[in-house]
């Protein structure tokens, strides 16, 4: 659609424009105040109809032609911010304006037809512009001239930095047409208009969560804080009757299945009485329930923490500090392990070191995973082949290596009790069976996960022991389980001065425990997810923190050491049968917890018949679980070629099988992170070449046939944070660069590439996220070490001005000493184009005579 031409300054009709509309116009010519308000709105209105915009058209047609009433716009009429959007005032309260028919107005805006306004319509088709609007800066902007609008609110205040403290008083007020009644100022980067955070001069200062929060009409931020901080009192509130019958069922389904696993744990891995692994589901569960930030996961003992655990009570038993048949002391230096493992974890979280589930590399937790579960399928053929008091006989294999313990059972494999080893083996098939069928099934008939196979092989076994008195034929039994000093919850503070010994013990043990621990929690953390569900109908507003996980399992660690428990931490196959048989909210661990509560007041005298075989059976099919993922794992490094992925699987689970399981944790620890720290240290500086034909820069050393290399210049580009742990070669690194085009040749080879290709270095920094005060001092010594050769230095894609990384570029002489801003550019096409200009300018300065020629 063709525009009109525009009237020209000294047209009388263009003079009689401007007259009928001066009453109109902001007295502040500069502004580039809108003549008229824009119509373009109607096309997007609600509710507008063509007749609407028929009717209003000529309202404002009369309304103009007439002059009796004042054209209204944004610019001459304040607007209130409310919750539903932002509304004009009302015509009574509009701000005064000076009529000043001598108003000189440098563009004219002409709009389209009312009838031909529809969503393609532009916003304004012509603009008259003058010699010069005289506004400095000018704000006609890129497509149409508009006036300095105020800010709306979520909008970013430039001069502050997001989240940055500040006064709030500094409010300004702008004049608009002559009065003050309009304020608004810019706070945090939002907008708050008078009377959001009160009147008046007081100066008071507000975090940036603390003024969102009063934007979200959020009453009591304490309130908020405590909902965050100690869930329970979010998710309480949300609760439904139609959540108790799922829960319910999911606690029962999970105290059948690990009530007598529980039982398993600490007689046979833990060497405690078997009490006390109970214990971790009475306090643990309960106190995860109020902190924790994953609705459906179910904390626990596990069986690696139980063997780390067990190899304690070891030690003190080889050491002396402890006697073989103390189980009260046994119980004891059990509760100092979970003690220090839950109050590791709980300072881990206080300091905000979640991130370090990622400490550990996917190769060393499979090779010691798959150890530990070659352990204990080890460890529990002894009691499961009735060897137990043969073991104990010859002396050194129960305390002994997997080998010691393997060459023991092929040494005695004829003294084994008929009875055990076909209650055992019989279990641990019908277990396995189970098992098996479950995951097939369950995709089709989702019930089979309410089974409760391990409960009635349990239940089955004690009674067959009871009627036909199996332990009077050498079957051994579980026996009385009470506690160890006759309460039934015992409380011992477990950091006590008498205890030191066992802490020093226990100390590298308890750590191992608490990373694997949080490790294990974090993963099935993930996994379930925050509980809102599929469709949104679960809980809400739960959001998963790791530090707050650490603070959780922290606290209920603690508080399990004072009671003796085994350490207790989320396990990812628990907490998905808690899910699958309808477990939704936290609830469903406070069950449990109350259910294991009722197991030790009043059930306890029906374990007795209980046969230990059994238990071991339960046992071995928890780590036949931690060893079926590792071919899988052996398969997928194989076919990558990782090699020393590989090295290190083999290497941590050979210490562990051959020597112990401290040696393992040990040396699988100290490998994972001395390649932490090679990965952090090692220089990642690439050579960059052109892409034939386009504008593209792409690592050399990829497909350097491939590529262009400009001649007479060296292009770097370096794609990481430079700090004080990775710039300690990188001047090596570039030396070797230059001289030969790759970081990965071997120092020892002769200059191949030309000097003279170094004349220019190029570096590309784009990847330069952070740079702290060591890099910042290695960086400059390279610039000028160049510098003082002769090499011209270009920086491209380098942060804007004002950024932390260019003020510390600016402060070092980074940028004095390359020649001045002019050296910093924005890409690589620009940085070429100036290393181009700049042998012009010393052509002609080595040559006079052929620039006067």
């Amino acid at each position: 659609m063709s525009s009109p031409s525009p009237l020209p300054p000294s047209d009388p009709r263009r003079a009689s424009q401007t007259s009928s509309r001066a009453s109109s116009t902001y007295r502040d010519a500069g502004s580039h105040a809108p003549l008229t308000p824009s119509r373009l709105w109607q096309s997007h209105g609600p509710g507008s109809s063509p007749e609407d915009h028929a009717t209003t058209h000529s309202q404002d047609d009369s309304e103009s032609s007439t002059g009796d009433e004042p054209v209204y716009s944004p610019r001459t009429n304040p607007v209130s911010f409310e919750e539903d959007g932002i509304h004009p005032l009302l015509p009574n309260r509009a701000l005064p304006v000076e009529d000043s028919a001598d108003t000189q107005v440098e563009g004219a805006l002409e709009e389209p037809p009312i009838e031909e306004v529809d969503e393609n319509t532009r916003l304004l088709e012509s603009y008259n512009r003058g010699p010069g609007c005289g506004a400095d800066p000018c704000t006609h902007g890129t497509f149409s001239p508009r006036p300095a609008s105020p800010r709306s609110p979520g909008s970013i205040d430039p001069q502050y930095k997001f989240g940055e403290r500040h006064d709030r008083s500094t409010a300004q007020n702008h004049e608009r047409g002559g009065s003050s009644n309009s304020r608004d100022y810019s706070y945090n980067g939002l907008l708050s208009v008078d009377g959001l955070l009160g009147r008046g001069n007081k100066i008071k200062k507000m975090s940036t969560t603390q003024l969102l929060a009063k934007r979200a009409g959020v009453k009591s931020t304490r309130m908020m804080y405590l909902s965050y901080y100690v869930p329970i009192t979010n998710w309480a509130s949300q609760y439904k009757w139609s959540y108790l019958k799922g829960d319910l069922i999911a606690a029962l389904t999970m105290a059948s299945f690990y009530i007598p696993m529980a039982l398993s744990y600490a007689s046979n891995l833990g060497h405690i009485p078997p009490i006390n692994g109970l214990y971790s589901f009475v306090f643990n569960p309960l106190i995860y329930a109020f902190l924790g930030t994953c609705p459906q996961m179910v904390v626990g003992p596990e069986a690696a923490g139980s063997l780390l655990v067990g190899s304690v009570v070891r030690t003190s038993v080889d050491i002396g500090h402890s006697g073989d048949e103390d189980a009260e002391m046994h119980a004891r230096i059990a509760g100092v392990v979970t003690g220090m493992a839950g109050a590791v974890i709980f300072v881990a979280g206080l300091t905000r070191l979640g991130f370090l589930d990622s400490v550990l590399s996917r190769p060393f937790l499979r090779g010691f995973i798959s150890a530990i579960g070659f352990v204990i399928l080890v460890d529990q053929l002894i009691p499961e082949m009735g060897l137990s008091e043969e073991a104990k006989r010859v002396g050194g294999v129960s305390h002994g290596s997997s080998v010691d313990k393997i060459v023991f059972l092929v040494e005695h494999v004829g003294s084994a009790h008929g009875l055990t080893t076909a209650v055992s083996f019989a279990s641990f098939g019908i277990i396995m069976v189970c098992r098996t069928l479950k995951r097939r099934l369950q995709p089709r008939f989702p019930s089979v996960a309410y089974i409760p196979d391990r409960f009635i092989v349990v239940a089955l076994s004690a009674v067959l022991a009871w009627a036909f008195r199996w332990d009077e034929k050498g079957l051994e039994i579980l026996g009385d389980v009470k506690s160890s000093t006759g309460s039934p919850f015992p409380f011992h503070w477990p950091f006590v001065p008498s205890y030191m010994k066992h802490v020093r013990e226990a100390m590298s043990t308890s750590f191992l425990i608490a990373l694997l621990g949080f490790f294990e929690s974090s993963v099935a953390a993930k996994a379930l997810g925050g509980g809102e569900g599929r469709t949104g109908e679960g809980l809400q507003g739960m959001t998963l923190s790791a530090n707050r996980e650490l603070i959780a399992l922290g606290v209920a660690n603690i508080v399990g050491g004072c009671f003796m428990a085994l350490p207790a931490f989320g396990g990812y196959g628990r907490s998905k049968v808690n899910a699958s048989t309808g477990g939704r909210t936290p609830m469903s661990s406070i069950f449990l917890s109350l259910i294991t509560i009722i197991c030790v007041l009043f059930l306890l005298p029906y374990f007795y018949f209980l046969p230990k075989g059994v238990l071991s059976a339960m046992v071995s099919v928890v780590a036949y679980s931690l060893i079926e993922e590792c071919p899988h794992d052996i398969k997928f490094f194989i076919k990558i070629r990782g090699i020393s992925e590989l090295a290190l699987m083999f290497l941590i689970f050979g210490a562990t099988i051959f020597y112990s399981l401290p040696l393992g944790v040990a040396l699988g620890m100290g490998l994972s992170i001395l390649s932490l720290i090679r990965h952090a240290t090692k220089p990642r500086i690439q050579i960059l070449g052109k892409v034939p034909g386009t504008s593209i820069f792409e690592n050399a050393e990829d497909n350097p046939r491939s590529l262009e290399f400009i001649e007479g210049c060296l292009i770097v580009k370096i794609p990481e944070p430079l700090t004080f742990a990775n710039t300690g070669d990188l001047k090596n690194r570039l030396s070797r660069l230059e001289a030969t085009g790759s970081t990965n040749a071997h120092p020892a080879l002769p200059r191949i590439r030309p000097v003279e290709h170094n004349k220019n270095i190029i570096f590309d920094v784009h990847g330069v996220t952070a740079l702290d005060g060591s890099g910042t001092q290695v960086l400059t010594e390279i610039v000028e070490g160049y510098i003082d050769r002769g090499v011209r230095v270009f920086f491209c894609r380098v942060p804007v001005k004002g950024t932390p990384i260019y003020t510390l570029f600016e402060k070092s002489g980074i940028v004095e000493t390359c020649g001045g801003p002019d050296h910093f550019v924005g890409s690589v096409e620009e940085a070429l184009k100036m290393t181009e200009l700049d042998n012009a300018e010393n052509w002609y300065t080595d040559h006079p005579n052929e620039e006067e020629a």
